[in-house]
């Protein structure tokens, strides 16, 4: 391996991909630094000092912690595994974390709330340039809804990926690059099939597209997504954050947690289905979503109170 800056930057990409991650932001952050230091007449790996990594991270204002966070963590992923390489005898790179005293709870959407939703993107009208929008926008956000997938997951879905003998999806490249297959209902069942029926092509064409050749970016469903409510005016506690695409992942978590609950099934022993059925690597991951409602908490309560009623009435005179 080489001394090289940019060469290391390479051959850290590679060993991260060759891992199955995607590495883009990461990768972009990093020709940033490369970039930065050339400028300051740095190439070589061993000249990165504390004082021009921190002169690096000042240059790229982060207001928010989480994104400060992320800005060092990822630097010093890049310098940690220099270190194991033996390309450098220890990381220069000072870790700060900023705390999160920012962060709100994610806007969850119950089941009232998804329904209007998916009503409104449903009656979107045609344009010029997208014919279909109200199936497609419809399918998407349902897809998000009724299965927790992500966004691009949703949006980048061929008609190969279909498999309706089975009722599952095979959801390809997903977060760190890994594909499942995700299992469903008849109802999402016929949501997708007549999505087939208005499509076709190839195996690898997309099933969400308006143009027959590229796939519906998760940008542009985001921003319909945005418009749509903002127009429904949904109420949003203090504490919790606007609602966003991804709120109808969280929204999917937390239902089937309480679900799970009222049907009066463990929530802990399930964790692990979960974790799988989103695409997780593990149910830490998976917990990051699982945001506590009164809803659940009410559930939780009336559990323990059963499990200590015998307790309870032993003690009674």
């Amino acid at each position: 391996m080489s001394d090289d800056l940019a060469a290391a930057v390479a051959d850290f990409l590679a060993h991260k991909r060759a891992l199955g991650r995607k590495y883009r932001s990461e990768e972009a952050t990093l020709r940033l630094l490369v970039a930065f230091a050339d400028h300051h007449g740095v190439a070589d790996l061993r000249e990165l000092t504390t004082t021009l990594l921190d002169a690096f991270v000042a240059s790229r204002p982060r207001p928010r912690a989480r994104s400060f966070n992320n800005l060092v963590g990822i630097l010093g992923c890049f310098l940690d595994w220099a270190v194991t390489q033996q390309l450098l005898d220890g990381s220069p790179l000072p870790r700060t974390h900023r705390q999160e005293t920012d962060r709100r709870s994610p806007f969850l959407f119950d089941t009232a709330q998804a329904r209007q939703l998916l009503t409104a993107a449903a009656a979107l009208p045609d344009n010029p340039r997208a014919t279909g929008r109200g199936p497609t926008y419809h399918a998407v956000f349902a897809l998000c809804y009724g299965l927790g997938l992500r966004a691009g997951e949703a949006c980048g879905l061929r008609l190969g990926d279909v498999d309706t003998d089975r009722q599952l999806l095979v959801v390809r490249g997903g977060k760190f690059g890994k594909s499942r297959l995700v299992p469903h209902g008849p109802r999402i069942g016929e949501l997708v099939a007549h999505q087939v029926e208005r499509r076709s092509g190839a195996d690898d064409a997309p099933l969400f597209s308006f143009d027959g050749h590229n796939c519906v970016s998760p940008c542009t469903a985001s921003q319909v997504f945005h418009r749509l409510v903002t127009e429904l005016s949904f109420p949003v506690p203090n504490g919790v954050s606007s609602p966003c695409l991804h709120s109808l992942r969280h929204s999917f978590a937390v239902g089937c947690l309480l679900r799970w609950y009222r049907d009066g099934l463990d929530p802990a022993a399930r964790l692990f289905q979960l974790s799988t059925f989103m695409g997780h690597v593990d149910p830490a991951s998976t917990a990051v979503y699982l945001t506590i409602t009164p809803q659940l908490l009410a559930e939780a309560n009336r559990r323990f109170e059963a499990f200590a009623e015998p307790a309870w009435a032993e003690g009674k005179p």
